[in-house]
């Protein structure tokens, strides 16, 4: 009998577990990556997520985070893409032999931008620490740049030992970290350019014959890998180490989306094939059982907020400041996300004029919010003058100061009263001491 018991209560608790679990909950996916994240950037919805915030080598995908402070550099007049500079021999000599490069020489010029196609195309390792010299200095003050750019993309968990991601025990960072900073990435149209390029022809230099580029991404390309092109694809960068695996750094875009995909440490060392078909497969995933829908319209009345100061009406109906989608798994409905009002004021206080802002709606499941939308008053409410008055009246006399004036005026007028009834002198009446002289009329004496 108590066995039963216990059964009933075991099975009770595993139901309301299954009725509580999110209907977004993310499927299993046949993949190799250690970690991987996947973001619809509209309001960064996570579609997929493994082992998101563990601490991960990124190899070469470190190379976004260089180009867009050079990129940056530029925008600030800095430098300029055409502006050539001149490989040091420092650099040459501090290259590792097993690096990825292309054959930049001691004392050879290129311009800004070459260098940067040789960066994010090739992953260039010399070429990231030239363009580092150039911004900074020195390799070791732009690495120091690096890491305090990336604490103000809210990077938390990142940290970069130099500019080219090869390994380094002290090197590292996360999937969502990348994330963040793909999503600066992509608002650089010339970084986009840059990475979305297949082929690239650098010209001639003072040392060197021309250099003929082809992309490592082969989800943009075929040229080095075959069987991996895939519809609407963009950037990012790839990256590859024996410590670090196979890693890549991408984007699709399809319509009005954009999904940002990240692979660390997946199998396949080398040539990296395995974080094409692992993209693949979470691309697939994302647009195969994510959708964009209609989770708000502009003529939803969505409640009704407390009025003072107005005969007119007690309460002013609020309506959305605008439609809001959002992306949501194929199996959740608009209807099932929670919605959250939230007032400006406990009470609305009249004159209101018709798309007043007066409280805000989100939207949410479980800790997803799919948005946060304005809410706004639907139509003008008058005012009374004399409850406008009153209201002002009360509202001065519950000023602190005010207070304090009024008691020190009555405290003021007491003390002139007791003054005057116990200590003001006092007015004598009658004779004060003396003979007073009698004066008598004798009438008008006659000459």
């Amino acid at each position: 009998m108590k066995f039963r018991r216990i059964l009933s209560v075991f099975l009770l608790t595993v139901l309301l577990s299954v009725n509580f679990l999110p209907a977004a909950a993310a499927q299993e996916i046949d993949i190799t990556a250690d970690a991987a994240l996947v973001v619809d950037t509209t309001d960064d919805i996570v579609l997929y997520s493994k082992n998101a915030t563990q601490l991960m080598y990124p190899a070469s995908i470190t190379k976004v985070m260089t180009a867009l402070l050079v990129l940056e550099a530029v925008e600030r007049g800095e430098l300029s893409m055409d502006q050539m500079i001149t490989a040091s021999e420092k650099v040459i000599a501090n290259l590792d032999p097993e690096a990825s490069n292309v054959g930049l020489k001691a004392g050879e010029e290129m311009s800004v931008e070459n260098l940067l196609y040789c960066t994010l195309m090739v992953s260039a390792c010399e070429a990231c620490d030239v363009l580092a010299e150039a911004v900074a200095g020195s390799v070791d003050a732009f690495v120091v740049r690096m890491n305090n750019r990336a604490a103000e993309l809210g990077m938390k968990n990142t940290r970069f030992a130099n500019t080219s991601g090869l390994h380094h025990p002290d090197h590292y960072t996360t999937a969502w970290d990348l994330y963040l900073l793909a999503k600066v990435a992509l608002e650089n149209e010339t970084f986009m350019t840059i990475c979305n390029t297949i082929a690239y022809d650098v010209p001639a230099t003072n040392l060197s014959g021309s250099r003929e580029l082809h992309t490592t991404n082969s989800l943009i390309s075929n040229w080095r890998i075959l069987g991996y092109l895939y519809d609407g694809a963009e950037g990012l960068k790839t990256g590859t180490t024996d410590e670090a695996g196979a890693c890549l750094l991408s984007s699709v875009v399809r319509g009005e989306r954009r999904v940002v995909c990240v692979v660390l440490h997946c199998d396949g060392i080398g040539a990296g094939v395995q974080t094409f078909p692992d993209s693949i497969r979470l691309y697939d995933y994302a647009f195969d059982h994510f959708s964009t829908k209609t989770i708000l319209t502009t003529d939803e009345m969505i409640d009704e907020m407390p009025v003072a100061l107005s005969k007119q009406t007690s309460y002013v109906v609020l309506h959305p400041a605008n439609d809001a989608e959002a992306v949501l798994p194929n199996d959740l409905s608009p209807a099932d996300l929670t919605r959250t009002v939230t007032f400006n004021a406990d009470v609305a206080l009249a004159p209101i004029t018709k798309g007043d802002v007066l409280g805000t709606i989100t939207l949410s499941y479980g800790d997803q919010v799919y948005g946060t939308v304005d809410l706004l008053a639907q139509y003008d409410v008058e005012a009374s003058k004399f409850l406008t008055v009153k209201y002002q009246l009360d509202q001065f006399l519950s000023q602190t100061r005010v207070k304090l004036a009024i008691l020190g005026i009555i405290a003021l007028v007491a003390l002139i009263v007791v003054w005057w009834k116990f200590f003001r002198p006092k007015r004598r009446y009658g004779r004060t001491g003396g003979k007073r002289r009698r004066r008598t009329y004798h009438g008008r004496r006659r000459r």
